[in-house]
């Protein structure tokens, strides 16, 4: 401990003081050149030069301040985590406690969902514009032998052109037996215009693969939770898989680009647009031993198996196009017509025939929709009407509006509306393995989905709402009898569920002092205990921020409170990769403190957190992130982010 503090300090002082080099007075120049001109000019750019454009044209600029919204985001997914509940070991899954993260698409998906929280998606991908080359260096320690890594590099060779590199990677041992994580995610951006926008184009590709090692949990929770100090030395808990792993693999290659008819942009244009995307997916689940030794005896986790040695393996591969034809007026707005191309093959290399049915060996469709876009931004006003549906044989319909008014910089209301007809995703339709209870095939109805959403952020405090009704919920649950076994199959509620939730948010200040507090209230109504989440999901900061060194350091320091109540939180299965619904033991009721000092010297953020300090007090270890799952001990984590402007 010693150790890591000293190291911290000299990390910390050596930022404060190298900050200001001595150099040398450089001779005056009589003239100075235009590339000098050049130079000066763009040291002079400000803030509103280095822009960060989403796929919808959404714009924001690189910020290097250190706000409580920089604490929420220092974490391997680089985002507020703000309803998730991550495992015991960074890059691994998520928990979830808010249903309304949720994203609805029509489209179907591959599914092992559990592994793609990490996986950076079409509209995860940012783009850039920068009057001088930007650099953002990212790093944090992990929880044993490791790094948590994430750089980027984007750069302007003209006004019209960009290009960005950046690669994110985590390699971390963890605390537990089989615990190992290592994860990268690489991606290449580029976005290019003319000079009259007339074309305009973003593209991007982005690589990326995650391998975890899968223990399945803990096999005795009374020896986690008597806090015997045998067992505070986590490796000496015994856990379902010693040897089980996953690996999910990912290419994509992405295109947006739209061309304006019309020479010159007028009252009226006319545009024609195509989308391209063509993406790969690969998973694999590998248990060397398909016995484990637990309890005292063998026996098979996840039922019997064919063979030993098991490596289960699926593919996946997805073409999409979409092409559209624009025409804006300035008054009324935008008006697009498209029509789009769906294809996917999900595969593995078996044929399963039983006497009573056969589990084919791949699943493939096209699908083509037809589709109108309504978007219209002017003065406090931006709305967005979208409606699409199948024109093949399949049922996919989407309805999706957004409308928002803006008050004022501090004051903004919006809504929306979404109704889907979702057709199951694979995972569910199709799935092989050597387990034989992991073998089906089946022909789901779609899900339908009715989804309303209010948010209002105003000076004084922003609160959401949200109510959501499901039909023909698709989920996963345990054939078990018995807490030793998971014998998990998809299956489809027939009945109706709704969803409510209520989010405020709001800070409170008092000189340096502040208190920022988000409050999550949900309820479901439910014939079945199906869709499980906690009523009640509570984050509280109370920080302190001040100048020191004659304001060059500024520095946040304080308190996080999480807690949210007790609840069946869906267990996890490492086959599938995904978490299956389960109404034997309840997590949560338990309070979790962190505290943090966080520091800033001109563009560098340092982190220093002490994560979860109130488990070395507690009488009991009674803090689970799934069931048999334990959630993070006491640790001390510190990194920083780091961006550079030239």
């Amino acid at each position: 401990m010693r150790i890591v503090l000293l190291a911290v300090l000299l990390l910390f002082s050596g930022v404060v003081f190298a900050q200001e080099p001595a150099q040398e007075k450089a001779p005056k120049s009589l003239r100075k050149t235009e590339e000098d001109k050049a130079k000066e000019a763009a040291q002079r750019a400000p803030i509103t030069s280095y822009r960060i454009v989403t796929l919808e044209r959404d714009t924001t600029y690189v910020d290097t301040s250190l706000t409580i919204k920089d604490e929420y985001e220092y974490n391997y997914l680089r985002k507020d985590i703000f309803g998730l509940l991550p495992f015991v070991n960074d890059g691994h899954t998520y928990n979830t406690l808010d249903y309304g993260r949720t994203n609805f698409s029509p489209y179907p998906e591959f599914g092992y969902k559990g592994k793609h929280f990490n996986y950076l998606e079409v509209k995860d991908i940012k783009y850039y514009s920068v009057a001088t080359p930007l650099t953002e260096l990212y790093f944090k320690t992990v929880m044993e032998q490791g790094q948590s890594v994430d750089a980027l590099v984007a750069v302007n060779t003209s006004e019209q052109f960009n290009f960005s590199v950046a690669y994110r990677g985590i390699r971390s041992l963890g605390k537990y037996i089989n615990q190992l994580t290592s994860a990268g995610n690489f991606r290449f951006t580029t976005s290019y215009h003319t000079k009259g926008g007339r074309y305009v184009i973003n593209a991007h590709y982005a690589g990326q693969d995650m391998q975890n090692g899968e223990n399945g949990g803990i096999t005795t929770p009374e020896d986690f939770e008597s806090k015997d100090d045998a067992f505070k030395q986590r490796q000496r808990l015994e856990v379902y898989l010693p040897d089980a792993k996953t690996f999910l693999k990912g290419k994509r290659v992405f295109l947006d680009h739209a061309f304006r008819i019309n020479g010159n942009h007028g009252s009226n244009n006319l545009y024609v647009t195509h989308q391209f995307n063509y993406e790969t997916k690969f998973f694999e689940y590998n248990q060397a031993n398909v016995q484990s030794a637990a309890r005292g005896y063998f026996y098979n986790y996840f039922g019997e198996a064919s063979q030993q040695g098991l490596n289960d393996q699926v593919r996946y591969n997805r073409l999409y196009n979409k092409i559209g034809a624009v025409y804006e007026n300035e008054t009324l707005g935008k008006f697009q017509f498209f029509v789009d191309d769906f294809q996917y093959n999900y595969y593995y290399n078996s044929v399963f025939v039983f006497p009573d049915r056969v589990v084919p060996g791949k699943i493939n469709d096209k699908i083509n929709s037809v589709g109108g876009q309504y978007e219209y931004r002017k003065n406090n006003w931006r709305a967005q009407l979208l409606y699409s549906n199948s024109m093949t044989n399949q049922s996919l319909t989407n309805l999706d509006g957004q409308a928002s008014y803006t008050f004022n910089e501090k004051n903004v209301l919006s809504f929306r509306y979404q109704k889907i007809n979702k057709l199951p995703n694979h995972i569910y339709n199709l799935h092989q393995s050597t387990f034989t209870h992991y073998i089906w095939a089946n022909n789901f109805k779609n899900e339908k989905i009715n989804n309303i959403e209010v948010e209002a952020k105003t000076q004084w405090a922003t609160a959401s709402f949200q109510l959501s009704n499901i039909n023909d919920m698709l989920y996963l649950s345990n054939d078990a009898a018995t807490d030793t076994l998971q014998l998990i199959s998809p299956k489809q509620y027939g009945k109706s569920i709704q969803y409510l939730s209520f989010k405020i948010g709001k800070e409170f200040k008092l000189g340096r002092f502040g208190l920022d507090n988000t409050v999550l209230y949900q309820k479901v109504s439910q014939d079945d205990n199906i869709l499980n989440v906690p009523d009640f999901v509570t984050r509280n900061t109370l920080y302190y921020s001040d100048y020191f060194f004659k304001k060059a350091l500024y520095l946040q320091t304080g308190v996080i409170f999480n807690y949210f109540t007790k609840y069946y939180a869906n267990d996890y299965n490492p086959v599938l990769a995904e978490f299956f619904v389960q109404d034997q033991q309840e997590i949560g009721g338990y309070p979790m403190f962190d505290f943090f000092v966080n520091a800033r010297v001109r563009t560098c953020r340092i982190f220093i957190k002490a994560e979860h300090f109130n488990s070395a007090w507690s009488s009991r270890n009674e803090f689970y992130a799934a069931p048999n799952n334990p959630y993070r001990d006491f640790v001390i984590r510190f990194g920083l982010v780091w961006n550079f402007f030239k």
